[in-house]
């Protein structure tokens, strides 16, 4: 079979496409599916170069996100049978992540565990589905699951334009918050102006603190008065600290990531003084997709999907992921 093989950690040039890759066989409690589409994200860069501390069993097939259809079922495995369309969470609770420790998505076929599987109605297609887990499913569960927006909030985005950034900003406005949408460009603003927000900010040309306060006035330590509800800061670095100072008293900075940098400069002056919230979150479960898949089917929902590629594609559509060229995910149809 054809897949998206890194054969060892550095640059994409370690991506190659193979074609005499075997087709992996079902184990007892497990199923084959025929992966119709699977999404890119921006841990994928971060498995290509390799991270401290975790060893990924080279060569392995990238990819966490996937949706297909079972060719084949286990001995040991009920409730599913050949030809099912299914969605795959990519945590293996006993081996790790998909397209990491185990081979994932980008290949034409892919062995899962049943427990990953979601039921995936007909209503809703494999590249949207597809694009779910990961970007949506930490965005459902940073937002709605912790109950941290709520209808009326001001909610400022840091990297609007990425998976996670969009999925933020649809299901925030789906909660009835205003929102902010900080982009590195002023073509990504006007993007993410069409895909809903109500204010877009080019952090490349504005400090998108000073613009918080500027248009809802600064912060007040005695009242309410002042500043966003909500910031969303999944990238880290030097960001954090303007973060904290245009939330308003009392107000939330959510965090699931650190693309910029997990050990920033740090003022917690502000913290105190006006009672602030840093909440995190981490990963996604499967209420979260199953929550996001029944969205789709009633048409609540519909993913931002920048633009759909051949297998033979898939290493420049990761490279788009990388240099942040594009507009919400990146699906790839082996």
């Amino acid at each position: 079979m054809k897949a998206l093989v890194l054969l060892a950690h550095g640059e994409l040039d370690q991506l190659a496409v193979v074609s005499d890759k075997p087709v992996p066989r079902a184990a007892s409690d497990g199923v084959v599916i025929r992966v119709r589409a699977s999404s890119f994200n921006y841990h994928d860069v971060f498995t290509v170069k390799g991270m401290p501390g975790i060893k990924v069993p080279l060569p392995v097939v990238i990819g966490l996100d996937m949706a297909g259809e079972i060719v084949q079922v286990g001995d040991s495995v009920d409730g599913w049978k050949t030809g099912d369309r299914v969605l795959v969470n990519p945590l293996n609770r006993e081996k790790g992540l998909m397209g990491e420790m185990l081979d994932g998505g980008m290949a034409e076929y892919c062995a899962v565990s049943a427990a990953q599987l979601i039921a995936l109605p007909d209503a809703v297609g494999f590249n949207e589905a597809a694009a779910l887990p990961v970007a949506y499913g930490t965005a459902h569960r940073m937002l709605v699951t912790h109950g941290t927006v709520k209808a009326g909030d001001r909610v400022l985005i840091l990297g609007a334009s990425g998976g996670v950034g969009t999925a933020s900003l649809l299901l925030a406005k789906q909660l009835g918050a205003e929102v902010i949408a900080c982009a590195g460009s002023d073509e990504k603003a006007a993007q993410l102006k069409a895909l809903g927000a109500d204010h877009v900010v080019n952090y490349r040309t504005t400090d998108f603190s000073k613009w918080a306060i500027e248009h809802y006035g600064k912060p007040q330590r005695r009242n309410y008065e002042g500043g966003v509800d909500v910031v969303v800061n999944f990238t880290g670095g030097e960001t954090w600290v303007p973060s904290l100072k245009c939330l308003k008293r009392g107000g939330t900075l959510l965090v699931c990531g650190a693309t910029a940098g997990h050990d920033p400069k740090e003022d917690l002056r502000y913290i105190w003084s006006f009672e602030l919230k840093v909440i995190g979150s981490n990963s996604f479960y499967d209420d979260n997709l199953r929550a996001l898949v029944e969205q789709i089917a009633r048409g609540e929902l519909k993913p931002s999907i920048d633009r759909v590629l051949s297998l033979g594609e898939a290493a420049e559509g990761l490279r788009l992921i990388r240099d942040r060229e594009v507009l919400g995910k990146v699906v790839v149809n082996p």
